[in-house]
């Protein structure tokens, strides 16, 4: 798979000054970082000696062991193709540093010393190192016969991976008010690797992670970091084999804490996903330019593809998360910007009444619950919520019942406008053959079964432009704002009508993908249908309905039975893919071949390629064809990272071509 790049956090058990020991843990590790097809693996602070060697480490036998020892392991690992990276004390000059040695191809390539040097609580290492800080630039190391850059001026660049820049720090590093790792990454690192010692205090770990989560996501990069494994000395310390791997803001893999033994903490870096998060924030770039450093480029061999199964967690729903507790803080986090959003523009236009088209369905139904809490913030009564519903020639039983006990259940008003009649009037007008010889809708129902190929476009679309007009007439008669119920996913493909259900004049829904709805309206049903209904089983109980009904437009009569037969995803394909096409390639700007690797990934056997194909070039195709529709949609709150409104986050012109997309889609390989 191409874009990632595979890296490994190593985490060997130690012996306090047994160079030999150590050597050969780290070689065995580097052996099994090489076998998984990794290009980098990074070893803890000192690892060659150990961190607690103390006064040893002006012991001329454990220098001399520690730098025989990285030049034996280059030689020994000339064959193995990740960088690695270790940690030993070095001599240079009249001075001894506590550095980072990068190893590849039987040479030492760079050796990168720590630029800062704590001397307070447990810390004295002042006493035997010198700082980094000091060493000039453009400085260099003799190490088996040749000049080996040496400062911390160096990146290490990957020859056949463009996007593959890696910046070492080394422990106290990361934990300064300015780290190294901030010009790094404003240079052009996109891995920044922390060998770390860093003893075990409690509460230590979730620091960790904090400094890190917080240096991955400001640079844009992936941040590996490694303490000390077992075996350090606890003379006044414990140790507690901590690594773990962020990128671009989280933790995506960590080790077993306290485990006693050897540890390779894997993960696969999304370089594609890192270097579109830098073209798209320009304040990074910006930033780089203003605090720039000089750096040396060290070349090495980067590895640019990664074997399967790839080691990264691919979520088949991206805009979920994972965690029930995340999950439900997330959804309360999308009512109250729904809410206030919408109270802050009904306060704007002078407190209107709300108009809303109820069908009993998903949308209406989670945008009746925010127009409800909207109406709660500014303080008017439940009553000035008005929902129609307007039943057409596909509105089934079930759906028309849950729109009025939604009413009844929310304590708004409740109104009925048919449209059959109208819509009948409307096709003879133009003389559609469905029409023909109709006297009323009920004909015009029969005649649709006998001949669904008549229910086209235009009788589907003429039922969507008549709800949108009685519902704009209601809302000039009652001094309204009529809500749009249409979600992010529809918004993506383009599922609404022009001058239809396209229009309204406050879009609640809009910033919500169709995967997420659901959640909103169940967290509703768990967390406020008791302080918002004097019947709170009556709420959820048609909440769970809604929830339970199959999404359609119902446009298309039912089923003789009055069962739902004109299902959006018949049409469509699944939303749960469309969604998942439409975070990756909006948030992370992927490509087509990125989005059907990641898709395999995802949803592993659920579809066949050749389906996950067909779904992507519907998805494209209907991305770029509807784009003028949204080009023209009503104002509505941004609620998360991914949103299509065209005044502020995605602006695409109308008239792009998709045929390169839809090429290398196509050109997919089926093997």
């Amino acid at each position: 798979m191409q874009g990632f790049v595979r890296i490994s956090a190593a985490v060997p058990a130690c012996g306090v000054a047994d160079v030999s020991g150590n050597a050969e843990r780290a070689l065995a590790l580097w052996e099994r970082s090489h076998e998984q097809g990794d290009a980098l693996v990074v070893y803890p602070e000192l690892n060659l000696t150990g961190y607690t060697g103390r006064d040893l480490f002006h012991d001329g036998q454990l220098l001399a062991r520690a730098r025989r020892a990285l030049l034996d392991l280059a030689e020994r690992g000339r064959a193995y193709a990740p960088l690695a990276v270790f940690g030993l004390p070095l001599r240079v000059g009249g001075g001894l540093y506590n550095v980072a040695a990068a190893v590849q191809g039987g040479r030492v390539l760079g050796v990168v010393p720590k630029a800062y040097l704590p001397t307070y609580g447990e810390f004295e290492e002042a006493r035997w190192f010198r700082p980094g800080v000091e060493v000039p630039p453009g400085s260099s190391v003799s190490l088996g016969g040749e000049e080996v850059p040496f400062g911390t001026d160096l990146l290490f660049a990957a020859r056949d991976a463009e996007d593959f820049v890696v910046g070492l720090e080394v422990c106290e590093d990361l934990w300064v008010p300015v780290p190294p790792s901030a010009f790094q990454v404003g240079a052009g690192a996109t891995v920044v690797c922390n060998l770390s010692a860093s003893n075990f205090v409690v509460g230590k770990a979730e620091l960790r992670r904090l400094l890190a989560r917080s240096a991955s996501d400001r640079g844009k990069c992936a941040y590996l970091y490694v303490a000390a494994g077992p075996g350090e000395s606890s003379t006044d310390m414990a140790f507690d084999a901590d690594a773990f791997i962020c990128e671009n803001g989280a933790v995506r893999a960590e080790s077993k804490r306290f485990a006693r033994d050897d540890q390779l903490v894997t993960y696969d870096v999304d370089l594609e996903l890192l270097a579109h998060e830098r073209l798209r924030t320009g304040t990074f770039s910006d930033c780089a330019r203003q605090h720039t450093r000089p750096f040396r480029r060290v070349a090495f061999a980067g590895r640019a593809e990664v074997a399967p199964p790839l080691r990264r967690r691919v979520a088949p729903h991206p805009f979920l998360p994972t965690d029930p507790a995340t999950l439900e803080r997330r959804c309360w986090e999308i009512f109250e910007i729904q809410t206030n959003a919408l109270a802050t523009r009904m306060q704007a236009v002078g407190r209107p009444r709300l108009v809303l088209g109820v069908s009993g369905g998903l949308d209406s139904t989670h945008a009746a619950l925010v127009c409800a809490g909207a109406l709660d913030l500014v303080g008017q009564l439940r009553a000035d919520l008005l929902c129609v519903t307007l039943p057409g020639l596909g509105t089934s039983g079930r759906t028309r019942g849950n729109a009025e006990r939604l009413a009844e259940a929310l304590g708004a008003t409740f109104r009925e406008v048919g449209i059959g009649e109208v819509t009948r009037e409307v096709l003879a007008g133009v003389e559609h053959p469905a029409a023909e010889g109709c006297e009323d809708p009920a004909g015009l129902v029969e005649r649709l079964r006998a001949s669904p190929e008549l229910g086209d476009a235009t009788l589907q679309n003429v039922q969507a432009r008549l709800r949108t007009l009685y519902l704009m007439t209601l809302a000039n008669q009652e001094g309204g704002l009529v809500v749009g119920t249409g979600d992010l996913s529809e918004k993506a493909l383009g599922w609404s009508t022009y001058a239809g259900d396209h229009i309204a004049m406050y879009d609640v829904n809009a910033g919500v993908p169709k995967t997420l709805v659901r959640f909103v309206i169940d967290w509703v049903a768990n967390h406020r249908a008791e302080s918002w209904s004097q019947e709170p089983e009556a709420l959820r109980e048609v909440l769970s309905s809604v929830l339970e009904t199959p999404i359609s437009p119902e446009l298309l009569p039912p089923g003789a039975g009055g069962d739902i037969v004109h299902l959006s995803e018949d049409h469509l394909g699944p939303f749960e893919l469309h969604d998942f096409f439409l975070y990756h390639l909006v948030r992370h700007g992927a490509r087509p071949r990125r989005l059907l690797d990641l898709a395999q990934v995802a949803f592993a056997e659920r579809y066949p390629l050749e389906e996950l194909k067909e779904h992507l070039a519907r998805f494209l195709r209907r991305f770029f064809q509807f784009q003028f529709k949204r080009s023209c949609t009503a104002d509505a709150p941004k609620v998360g990272m991914v949103a299509l409104s065209p005044r502020a986050d995605w602006r695409m012109p109308s008239d792009a071509r998709v045929g390169d997309w839809l090429a290398e889609t196509l050109a997919y390989p089926d093997g």
